[in-house]
């Protein structure tokens, strides 16, 4: 692990390459990057190491990250399609969508896709600020749905309308649905991007799984929250709050409250490097835990393709803190 992350942290001496030397990036590109067929791979190779708890960070291991193929494309009359592949573990289907174009501001897509439930969950894995997303994510929401989602904007307004199943990927539904809706206004500023928008979703599928927080929902569970955004030259940072309400199974058909927010701020120390801290906040009402992760992170893009990725965590809240290092060194094109 020592060695993992001392080679992650030799790899700043490189400071004489240059992005715009790079022939076999353009070349694949050209090759494989079309308004038609475009090929999108992404793999990561993982260390993490927990100093106490095992049950914590992941343990002590080497693994595999993302593990992904991606293929897309547009084709005549304004159609679009999309098929994602994880390889991780076996072969299954992230994506599968085929989509309308109706202008350059509206599109509607069918398929598998990611619910607009929260602004951490957007980018893909090779695009996060740090190596796992805010806990939140995976705890109150299924990162993908099967059903339909309208994407669009009017001037500096977005928006995204979506109708899913509600149970993930299973394929499973009861004849109800998922219902979400996003709503956000993008400016653009003298030194970058601002964004702030809100999330709503009432999840009306019975007896299911509530994203990974071990409980499950009986009835008609709401989702809500917002954020703000900011991606500038120099400095970056993200805040966002998200909230769940639902009667679950494991108290009784109880109302249980489960609460997110996280803070992500950071700084672009060079055309490669950045670093950036988060604090992560999760309670249950009923499971009476509230628990705080603070996680430092370094980025470094080593080529256009190549890029490594650090991060410091520590646990605050229930019996002990805990304490972990993450690394990741990713291909991604």
């Amino acid at each position: 692990m020592r060695f993992y992350i001392l080679f992650l942290i030799s790899s700043l001496t490189f400071t004489q390459y240059s992005f715009s030397q790079e022939p076999n990036f353009e070349e694949l590109s050209e090759r494989l990057k079309t308004d038609v067929f475009s090929v999108g791979l992404l793999l990561q190779s993982e260390a993490v190491f927990s100093f106490q708890d095992d049950d914590f960070n992941g343990g002590r291991a080497f693994d595999l990250g993302a593990t992904r193929l991606d293929l897309r494309g547009a084709v005549d009359n304004g159609f679009t399609y999309r098929l994602q592949l994880e390889f991780r573990k076996q072969v299954s289907v992230f994506d599968a969508q085929v989509g309308y174009q109706f202008n350059e501001n509206l599109q509607v897509v069918t398929g598998a896709f990611k619910p607009f439930l929260s602004r951490d969950l957007d980018p893909g894995p090779g695009d996060t600020d740090l190596i796992n997303r805010a806990r939140q994510v995976g705890t109150m929401m299924n990162s993908r749905e099967i059903g339909v989602t309208l994407l669009g904007e009017t001037g500096s307004f977005l928006y995204r309308v979506g109708v899913y199943n509600g149970s993930g990927l299973t394929r499973d539904n009861d004849g109800r649905f998922l219902y979400i809706t996003r709503f956000a206004y993008q400016a653009n500023l003298d030194d970058g991007v601002f964004e702030i928008g809100s999330n709503l979703g009432l999840n009306q599928t019975r007896d299911i799984n509530v994203g990974n927080s071990g409980l499950s929902s009986t009835g008609d569970r709401l989702l809500y929250g917002g954020y703000v955004d900011y991606r500038g030259s120099r400095f970056f940072a993200t805040a966002e709050f998200l909230q769940t309400q639902f009667d679950a199974l494991e108290f009784a058909n109880e109302t249980e409250t489960i609460t997110g927010f996280y803070a992500t701020l950071g700084s672009h120390l060079n055309e490669k490097n950045e670093i950036l801290v988060r604090l992560d906040y999760l309670s249950y009402d009923l499971g009476n835990t509230d628990t705080q992760v603070i996680t430092l992170g370094w980025n470094h893009q080593a080529t256009s393709l190549i890029s490594f990725q650090v991060n410091a965590l520590t646990l605050i809240g229930g019996d002990d803190a805990q304490y972990g290092v993450s690394g990741v060194m990713q291909f991604q094109f």
